[in-house]
């Protein structure tokens, strides 16, 4: 392998699993990279909702939900790695005072050019009480990879990769994003062998 190859950086971009993906946590999946370096990559499953929804996530938590419009919304199935944890995936908050690299809630990772991923319950308590960010996207569990794992994948034709969609994330509807993730690379489904990449 040539040291001199460019690396990737996969942050803020959508991993689209091809047909052939055979692992059934990650078949049809679109994945949101929060975060891609040398040491690997972490990101979490959009479009496979859970058998719960948030209303009974908040009452897991002992939480009043004071957003009802969020409480249908279902937890998914972020990725599997830590299942019994949560990640919000939100739009980033801005708030006076702070400076552009910190964050209101206690632990989040704010995706650079992207979202923010909080892991502390502030956020949580800060949906319950009615504030907090006004679209999120709520797993159990993560994605990870680690170092030049997710490359090599790519490079066996497992994934697809492009700019992520924060629209997409929170507005379209869940059994469509893997198809409407296809199209922003001017793909459909059919269009793909799912033996592309094999002799």
């Amino acid at each position: 392998m040539a040291d001199d190859a460019q690396p990737i950086n996969l942050t803020n971009h959508f991993l689209i699993a091809m047909p052939g993906m055979v692992d059934g946590t990650f078949s049809r999946s679109v994945v949101y990279v929060c975060e891609h370096s040398q040491r690997g990559a972490l990101g979490l499953i959009i479009n496979k909702p859970g058998d719960i929804s948030l209303a009974d996530l908040f009452e897991r938590v002992d939480l009043p939900l004071s957003r009802p419009e969020l409480g249908a919304q279902p937890v998914f199935q972020g990725g599997p790695l830590q299942t019994e944890r949560g990640f919000v995936l939100h739009d980033p908050i801005v708030a006076e005072g702070l400076a552009p690299d910190q964050t209101v809630y206690a632990s989040t990772l704010a995706v650079p050019g992207g979202l923010e991923m909080t892991t502390s319950k502030d956020v949580l308590e800060a949906l319950s009480s009615g504030a907090g960010p006004r679209r999120v996207l709520v797993t159990l569990g993560y994605a990870s990879w680690g170092e030049g794992q997710l490359e090599s994948e790519i490079a066996r034709n497992s994934w697809l990769t492009v700019d992520a969609d924060a629209d997409l994330i929170f507005e379209a509807p869940i059994a469509q994003r893997y198809d409407l993730a296809l199209r922003r690379l001017g793909l459909e489904a059919w269009m793909l062998s799912p033996d592309i990449g094999h002799a």
